[in-house]
């Protein structure tokens, strides 16, 4: 049963301990003084795109890539290094980026002039720790381990749900120096948006029109057309199905989906949650297969909005490489990047192929 014990860094902010099993003692002290931060976060209305964008420039200075022995996100050994995590040891561990995007506390106001649309950069913005072991990966996780981040995300999932002004909560990992990690310790994030992203906006639109036009889910008549067509699916149990989509815009994409028609993490029963606490990371190590070594990887959770569409929503888990090939990136050039128009240099049908183990 995870546990969760809570204490407040010294400049304010708020971090849990979530741990595999209770009576460990996380009472530990931050002894570093931080002076309180403020953060200066806005967002402006894109009028041509339709669609707002953060503007955060104390990010700037931001911990980039730091030697192994001076990571902030291993756990405090001593008094020459003090960390984000004043505990000597943990399982999970979540809390307040410090140096977030979006902020409960950001000072700038609203403001219209004419076109210029600007609001504050409302939200949160929380690191996920997922071990103390800075040299592992979600992948290498213990089954109970990955379970205890499950159910991290899915408290931290309610609970930034509540905050006044958020919209949508997304949890998602990035690893990989080619992927744009700044820490290499295994860690994800999650971000809690005053607006419903563009990518799950178009997402809720495309399901309403599909279930206002049939009465049924987009996401569930999908996944039925792969279980018929088969080809695409890379991993399937009793629960989910982990599979290629049809039209990935990655060379190598998977969709984890989960059977029962659920909106978001906190809706999966504990059959569900037991087995996506295998399926998943044995996911992870497909990717890893496909280069001989460890994959630079996205995987983002696209959860339900929090206010509303939330009956047609079907939770899905995104992950993706943009390694195509050894020791080459898929970069976003003019097409993608200019155009918003994906050109994929694999077939899905190979992708899966080749993620399944099978020589293609």
């Amino acid at each position: 049963m995870t546990a969760r014990q809570q204490i407040h860094l010294s400049d304010g902010r708020e971090l849990f301990y979530f741990d595999d099993a209770p009576g460990k003692d996380r009472s530990a002290a931050d002894l570093r003084g931080l002076p309180e931060v403020t953060n200066v976060s806005e967002r402006r209305w894109d009028s041509l795109a339709g669609e707002w964008v953060v503007i955060a420039g104390h990010r700037q200075s931001r911990t980039f890539l730091p030697p192994a022995d001076q990571c902030p996100l291993d756990p405090t050994r001593d008094a020459d290094h003090l960390t984000e995590i004043p505990a000597h040891d943990y399982d999970v561990v979540v809390f307040e980026n410090r140096f977030p995007s979006l902020s409960t506390s950001t000072p700038v106001e609203s403001s219209l002039h004419g076109l210029f649309h600007i609001e504050p950069g409302q939200g949160r913005c929380e690191v996920v720790c997922f071990t103390s072991d800075h040299s592992g990966s979600f992948a290498s996780l213990p089954v109970p381990r990955v379970r205890t981040v499950l159910d991290a995300l899915i408290n931290r999932t309610v609970e930034l749900g509540r905050l006044d002004g958020v919209e949508y909560v997304f949890a998602f990992e990035n690893r990989g120096e080619e992927i744009g990690v700044t820490l290499s310790h295994p860690h994800g994030q999650i971000y809690a948006y005053p607006f419903v992203p563009p990518r799950m906006e178009r997402t809720r639109q495309s399901l309403r029109e599909h279930h206002d036009a049939t009465g049924e889910c987009l996401q569930c008549n999908l996944l039925e057309a792969e279980h018929g067509d088969g080809v695409r699916i890379v991993e399937k149990g009793s629960h989910f199905t982990a599979y290629v989509p049809f039209a990935a815009r990655w060379p190598y994409e998977v969709m984890i989906v989960p059977h029962r028609h659920v909106p978001d993490l906190p809706a999966l029963d504990e059959a569900e949650l037991a087995e996506l606490a295998e399926l998943y990371p044995a996911v992870l190590k497909r990717f890893d297969g496909l280069f001989d070594g460890p994959a630079p990887y996205i995987a983002g959770w696209q959860q339900a909005p929090v206010r509303f569409d939330r009956d047609l929503w079907h939770l899905a888990l995104q992950v993706f490489s943009i390694r195509r090939a050894p020791g080459k990136l898929k970069y976003l050039a003019g097409s993608e990047s200019g155009a918003a128009v994906w050109i994929n240099d694999i077939a899905p049908e190979k992708a899966a192929a080749a993620l399944r183990g099978e020589t293609v």
